[in-house]
């Protein structure tokens, strides 16, 4: 299995190797060939069955490599198998009001809903307005003091917007920040010291795969946050018979059940690739990438919903067709390739680091036979 290195940002784009037209990174992304090589080689000691104590040993390397993306003590962090059990831990584990839009990601309102109706203890509160978009200003209108804790999207999957996560601290105060931080972990730069609760998964922007994320928690999320949904492996005993103990202190009482070491060593390879580079490299090949987007639908007159504050947006551009313009679009993208995500009324391009010039040229000329009808 991998060990750390310093890699360039072409070493790190040269693990990639998606096919042109690949622009739908918000919704998965292809797996690099340091998670191939991971599972290959975990898989062949559960193969062999022999040196099992090293798969074991990818718990303790999956939570090193969160640990230095996003600068908490490996205690203070958590393996999930996705970001949505993560999110359930943390509503379920909530008391009071938790402000949030009902236009995040379904993961979110779907967790404090579920919570609420199971135990109780959490009342969502619904920020109003359109989705898309929380902002400071916004959250601080409707901050009441029943209100113990803020959950949001770092980056919204609708929009593509950035939460500004300093601005929300300041206006919140002491209250939990929680945040779904799916479209973003491992490109964006974030204060995450400004969180209380991140939670991600490794399938999209870390191109680990299905089955991989983390549950990680600051100091006062540990004292707020009760381990509801705690199984055995959340006991301090390595193995509890006998008797139901309590939970142990620290993020480890947020574990249900062994974890799969498989899917941990894919993901702590990603992870140990991201952090070798670096996120700000990563994150400055990207804003390049997603600008040139954003540059050829100015060029053929599309409206954009995304923002074009390079402060706000990250890996996501997203983009409002005429009504009578979406079916030829959609058409045109499928005759050339171009792989997007196709919602009502709106199209959404999510372009990563090793998004390639001929990528781009493939879009260009999609939107070219989009608007001329040269692909029907």
């Amino acid at each position: 299995m991998s060990t750390t290195s310093t890699l360039g940002i072409d070493d790190f784009l040269a693990t990639f190797s998606e096919q042109t037209g690949y622009l739908d990174f918000a919704r998965i992304g292809p797996v690099s060939a340091t998670a191939v090589a991971e599972q290959d080689a975990a898989t062949r000691l559960l193969q062999a069955g022999r040196s099992l104590d090293e798969l074991q040993k990818q718990d303790a390397r999956v939570r090193s490599a969160v640990s230095a993306l996003v600068d908490l003590p490996a205690d203070q962090i958590v393996f999930q198998p996705n970001t949505s059990t993560g999110l359930l831990h943390t509503m379920f584990g909530a008391t009071g009001g938790v402000l949030l839009s009902a236009g995040e990601f379904p993961s979110l309102p779907f967790a404090a809903v579920r919570a609420q109706q199971a135990l109780g203890a959490v009342t969502p509160v619904w920020l109003p307005g359109g989705p898309g978009r929380v902002t400071p200003d916004g959250v601080r209108e409707h901050l009441t003091p029943d209100v113990t804790a803020v959950a949001v999207s770092l980056v919204d999957s609708r929009t593509g917007h950035l939460a500004d996560l300093e601005g929300l601290r300041d206006v919140i105060g002491d209250r939990l920040l929680i945040v779904d931080a799916i479209q973003g972990f491992g490109i964006v730069d974030a204060p995450w010291a400004a969180a209380d609760v991140i939670v991600s998964g490794g399938q999209k922007w870390v191109r680990a795969g299905w089955g991989t994320g983390f549950l990680a928690l600051s100091e006062r999320a540990l004292e707020r946050l009760s381990p509801v949904l705690s199984g055995w492996t959340g006991a301090d005993a390595v193995e509890p018979w006998d008797e139901v103990a309590p939970p142990r202190s620290g993020a480890g009482a947020f574990s249900v059940t062994n974890p799969d070491p498989i899917a941990q060593a894919r993901f702590a390879g990603a992870l140990e690739d991201i952090a070798s580079v670096g996120v700000t490299a990563i994150a400055a090949r990207i804003a390049e990438r997603v600008s040139a987007i954003v540059d050829l639908a100015d060029e053929f007159g599309l409206a954009l919903v995304s923002s074009r504050d390079e402060r706000e947006r990250a890996g996501i551009v997203v983009v409002e067709p005429a009504a009578e313009e979406l079916a030829p679009l959609s058409a045109s993208l499928a005759v050339h390739g171009v792989t997007a995500r196709l919602r009502p009324g709106t199209v959404r391009f999510s372009a990563h680091s090793s998004t390639s010039d001929d990528t781009l040229a493939a879009l260009r000329a999609a939107l070219v036979s989009a608007g001329t009808g040269a692909a029907f």
